[in-house]
């Protein structure tokens, strides 16, 4: 993995982008040491729809869901517990 150093960075900064997008990630450094990594995003492919809901059915929330632990969770605000 290439390594180039902060000013190398800041004035190519557009073509090093490029690369890591094309799979050539790089490391800037800092003196000499290694800072960050910068790798190109997995991002989802174009067309393939968000699979919403796909769990219906196979999970149940209880309906006091937003209330479980309130008791508890009071008493540690009030400390007594």
């Amino acid at each position: 993995m290439r390594i180039v150093n902060m000013h190398e960075a800041k004035t190519n900064l557009s073509r090093l982008v490029e690369g890591a997008a094309n799979g050539e990630p790089f490391i800037i450094a800092r003196a000499g040491k290694p800072v960050v990594r910068v790798a190109a995003v997995e991002a989802p492919r174009a067309g393939v729809k968000r699979r919403i809901g796909f769990m219906s059915g196979q999970i149940s929330v209880p309906d006091d869901f937003d209330r479980m632990g309130a008791g508890e969770l009071q008493a540690l605000f009030e400390g007594t517990k």
